[in-house]
């Protein structure tokens, strides 16, 4: 575990802590190539690079392990009445209000596929729309909730080009993340979206894995891309720890060729950050516009723009997806594009850039309403994802 020290004493030693080293395990999901810490971090890719894996993250250890997983879904499979399995919700409120049973099987429309759902992931925008945050723009009830979806195609409407049955397919289904919404969202057996929205999953990830990435990786791609980030700036990731947050600072250093990445988290979780390419890593309790590093962009994933201002550079850039950031910041909420996530699919099969699943975060397809707890309660490490789906 961490110690405490000071933003000070960790802008002078950039690598001041380090976790213990990971055991090497199996498990029935895979095997998991448990590499000592202590050693240089790209040892530890090199070793993985030969298996797709994933990070799993403790405060002792990150984990890789490897994807094992295809699907045999059909046309077939889609229930002939309509009527499908899933979790919904019938009135705005508490997590409680979510039941499983009959929903429907969304209409297909001519530019849309309908994909038998592999694995779901969960993002703080599906509780806040369940909280009725923004429901002039919603759908009508019962509602399905999900954005992230990752499974495979078994129809396709009449306009669709690109896609066929049988691709294995991975998304954000809500093009705009506000409004316009689905009523039938990726926590049910089926759904569908339009073709435009949807990228061919990388052959090395699960399902499980590939629904982890979609909106967060999106996201981050984006703040990236309204701040004119440009190869040999300097980032300040607020809230690195996040789903958005370890995304972002892997596109950082993969992507744009960052000369300084550097984020807020709480201390114990500095191996890993760093792991992902992090050259500082600040106590998000201490007071960092007190520092004299300065940065060309900061992207704010938790709502701290007021500090985030405090530490631009002359003519830098605050981009902000929380929170209300003072002028000049922007703030923006994503754009589900397929073409952009193909952009990424790339890093994500070669390895460079990969998902990061809460240590407490991968639950079952029965499991939706604890999911949702683990996700509002603020103390998830990457992503919580649900599958496989039933």
């Amino acid at each position: 575990m961490a110690h405490a020290i000071s933003a000070t004493q960790q802008l002078a030693a950039h690598s001041a802590v380090s976790l213990a080293s990971a055991s090497q395990a199996s498990s029935s999901r895979g095997q998991f190539l448990g590499v000592p810490l202590s050693r240089p971090w790209k040892k530890l890719q090199s070793v993985a690079a030969d298996s797709p894996a994933t990070m799993t993250v403790s405060r002792r250890s990150v984990v890789c392990t490897v994807a094992q997983q295809k699907s045999a879904a059909s046309d077939a499979d889609v229930p002939s009445n309509g009527v499908q399995k899933g979790w919904s919700y019938s009135a705005y409120g508490s997590r409680d209000n979510i039941t499983f049973g009959d929903v429907p099987v969304p209409e297909l429309k001519p530019n849309q596929v309908l994909i038998r759902v592999g694995a779901a992931a969960l993002n703080p925008v599906d509780f806040k729309r369940r909280e009725g945050k923004f429901p002039a723009k919603d759908s009508p009830f019962p509602t399905v909730p999900g954005y992230d979806v990752a499974g495979t195609v078994v129809r396709v409407g009449s306009e669709v080009k690109s896609l066929k049955p049988g691709d294995e397919v991975y998304g954000d289904i809500n093009e705009a993340a506000l409004e316009n919404l689905k009523q039938v969202g990726s926590l049910a057996q089926f759904t569908a979206a339009e073709e435009h929205l949807l990228a061919r999953k990388p052959a090395n990830l699960s399902f499980l894995e590939a629904a982890a990435l979609p909106l967060a990786s999106l996201t981050a791609l984006e703040g990236f891309e309204r701040a004119g980030f440009k190869k040999g700036q300097s980032v300040l990731i607020l809230n690195g720890a996040g789903g958005v947050g370890t995304l972002a600072i892997q596109i950082a250093k993969q992507v744009y060729g960052a000369s300084l990445i550097a984020t807020t988290a709480s201390l114990p979780k500095t191996g890993l950050l760093e792991g992902l390419g992090a050259n500082l890593v600040l106590d998000y309790r201490s007071d960092f516009t007190t520092l004299p590093q300065l940065y060309d962009f900061v992207l704010d994933c938790i709502g701290d723009g007021e500090r985030g201002a405090k530490v631009l550079k002359p003519g830098g850039k605050l981009v902000c997806i929380a929170g209300n950031p003072p002028p000049p910041a922007e703030r923006f909420v994503v754009t589900s594009s397929g073409a952009e996530l193909a952009k990424l699919t790339p890093y994500f099969e070669s390895g460079k850039i990969r998902p990061v699943l809460d240590p407490k975060g991968r639950f079952k397809w029965t499991d939706v309403v604890s999911a949702f707890e683990h996700l509002e309660s603020g103390r998830a490490t990457g992503k919580v994802v649900l599958g496989p789906v039933a």
